[in-house]
């Protein structure tokens, strides 16, 4: 009883959205740190959680390993209280759990672990209370850490490339969300599908964006995220590519989709 008041009290005092795909280079790591940016410049406070052993978010918010003491790894394997291993990041209302490579350990670790499934949610308990929105950059992979993230969310936003093969790795989630859903998780939901790198140029983009809207409807968020010279290059600078260059296409488009985000989140409320 007392393991479900407290989960009752963590999905009524913030929203955890896990940013997954099992694919790797669709715009993920880049989705959930923009994301986090224009959320938190609408006065909310964000916490985003690096789960991906090449901390890729960690350095796309410009963290130095040097400033990563404790990482996602400590809170997931050693019991660190999770505050512990929160640093601050150079954008106002943002926070960030970094990860290292040890993460990648974590992985065999988890194998023979106690609850491994529940390690992150057992983490959020005390700190949940701090932030409106709590960001889970998953690994590239359907593995212990992103199901952890998927049992402690409360919805899953997926960033699809357009490329040929996306429906048929998507289809590999949403079976995963499904068995996370009725083994672990009920509230879990999909939040949306955001399709990325899009090339208006590519035929191909198109016809994987109407093939992707044709099976998933309105799953699929309208706003649309370009390729776009300005978002590949912001990570190498250690800044968001609303920070890097707000006015490029891409850094536009993040802020039409984090309205979106928003949209949806409060017709839920509503419902």
């Amino acid at each position: 009883m007392q393991q479900a008041d407290s989960e009752e009290r963590i999905k009524n005092t913030r929203r955890l959205i896990a940013v997954a795909n099992q694919k790797g280079g669709v715009g993920k790591t880049t989705t959930a740190i923009n994301l986090g940016t224009a959320f938190a410049a609408t006065d909310q406070r964000v916490l985003i959680i690096d789960l991906d052993p090449q901390g890729n978010a960690s350095t796309g918010l410009g963290i130095e390993r040097t400033r990563r003491e404790f990482s996602s790894y400590d809170v997931l394997m050693n019991g660190l209280p999770l505050e512990q291993a929160i640093v601050a990041t150079d954008i106002p209302g943002l926070d960030l759990v970094p990860s290292r490579m040890d993460l990648a350990g974590a992985e065999v670790e988890l194998v023979e672990a106690a609850r491994r499934e529940h390690r992150l949610c057992a983490a959020l308990k005390d700190v949940s209370l701090s932030y409106d929105y709590i960001f889970v950059d998953c690994p590239p992979a359907l593995s212990f850490l992103t199901v952890n993230a998927l049992v402690a969310a409360d919805s899953v936003l997926i960033p699809l490339q357009c490329e040929f093969f996306a429906l048929e790795g998507l289809a590999l989630l949403l079976r995963t969300v499904d068995q996370v859903r009725e083994n672990f998780n009920p509230r879990l939901q999909i939040h949306g599908v955001v399709l990325t790198m899009f090339d208006k140029r590519n035929n191909l983009s198109s016809q994987v964006a109407r093939d992707v809207r044709y099976h998933l409807g309105t799953k699929v968020y309208d706003t649309v995220i370009p390729r776009n010279v300005r978002v590949s290059e912001a990570p190498s600078h250690g800044k968001p590519v609303l920070i890097y260059d707000y006015q490029s296409a891409g850094a536009q488009a993040y802020v039409h989709l984090a309205g979106e985000v928003l949209r949806r989140d409060r017709g839920e409320a509503r419902r």
